[in-house]
């Protein structure tokens, strides 16, 4: 066999290798930039969902002591420091219960508080649908061995009690 034939060979399995990582970690730039797009989305939704119980709370069509409850489960979910995601989860969970517990199927309340309520499940959802995908992808060996996910710190998905 020639010596030629063999570096030839060698060279495109490496061109054909160093494609493939390319590619991986376009991909992986990608899937990092929907997990930040997707939890910017999930943010929002919830913050819409305080400002929306708040406004409920303050609308004098609940009993007062369902307007408290719903008022300071608004307030913590709110002030709960996104570093914190812990915290964040426990504050956000603890405002679905006061939803839950209160009668809150007041109208024309009921229906915009439903709507709310549905898109943080959606958000949370896709953000943890893409969070996972993220997360098989820098499993693989390539991408480990070759540092292809660079100093991005690996996505963690969100577990909220939202009624699902």
């Amino acid at each position: 066999m020639d010596i030629s034939r063999v570096l030839f060979a060698v060279g495109v399995v490496l061109l054909a290798l160093g494609a493939y990582a390319s590619w991986t970690a376009g991909r992986l730039d990608r899937l990092h930039q929907r997990v930040e797009l997707a939890r910017a989305s999930l943010e929002t939704e919830l913050a819409r969902r305080s400002a929306l119980v708040a406004e409920l709370a303050g609308s004098d069509v609940l009993d007062p002591a369902s307007s408290l409850l719903l008022v300071d489960a608004a307030h913590r979910a709110r002030a709960a420091s996104l570093d914190a995601m812990e915290v964040r989860e426990q504050a956000e969970s603890a405002l679905t219960r006061a939803i839950h517990a209160t009668s809150t199927d007041v109208e024309p309340w009921a229906g915009e508080l439903n709507l709310a309520m549905r898109r943080v499940q959606l958000a949370r959802r896709f953000h943890n649908d893409v969070v996972v995908s993220t997360r098989d992808l820098r499993q693989r060996r390539l991408v480990r061995w070759f540092h292809l996910a660079g100093r991005a710190p690996m996505p963690a998905t969100i577990e909220l009690e939202d009624g699902e």
